[in-house]
């Protein structure tokens, strides 16, 4: 049975997005190889996404880097928005409620990882106790402003566990 995993990179202050959205500062970031990131994208079997990050920036815009892990995904991606476009995007299936689009995107990855990506649908599936583990990629920047990691201004503490045998910020929510 898939696991939903919210993966992203962070600078050292909390932010996985600048001011707007903008992923640019990821660029001077993107260096060598990382064996955990290698490593994960061979466990995903779909991407869940929220509107925000659909119609956001990519800092490899416009290069053959383009997409979701520097456009080495090639797999089902689900994006969670009430406003889908008016043509359909080839590659992507438009879902309008968390439920659906968790359960279409579980089915579609069998037995690996939902890769959740962007805060809100994070946020969303912490709050619905739908998110399994959190991985964090730490960027040595620090952006000042823009679009945190998690944000949830009186809410509940969630509590993280490190898995075994994991030398990155690789985490397993307890439920």
């Amino acid at each position: 049975m898939a696991k939903l995993l919210y993966s992203a990179t962070m600078s050292l202050d909390g932010y996985i997005a600048g001011p707007g959205g903008d992923m640019s500062w990821l660029t001077d970031h993107l260096g060598p190889p990382n064996p955990t990131a290698d490593r994960l994208l061979s466990q995903v079997g779909a991407i869940l996404a929220g509107n925000g990050t659909f119609g956001g920036s990519d800092p490899n815009q416009g290069t053959d880097k383009e997409g979701a892990f520097g456009g080495q995904y090639h797999g089902p991606v689900f994006i969670l928005t009430h406003r889908p476009p008016d043509e359909p995007v080839e590659g992507l299936t438009f879902v309008g409620d968390l439920k659906t689009a968790v359960a279409k995107a579980k089915e579609a990855a069998g037995d690996r990882y939902v890769n959740i990506l962007g805060a809100n649908v994070a946020k969303q599936c912490i709050e619905a106790g739908l998110l399994d583990e959190v991985l964090v990629f730490i960027a040595p920047v620090l952006l000042g402003d823009g679009v945190q990691l998690f944000n949830n201004p009186g809410g509940e503490r969630v509590r993280l566990e490190p898995l075994p045998g994991e030398s990155a910020h690789w985490y397993r929510v307890a439920h």
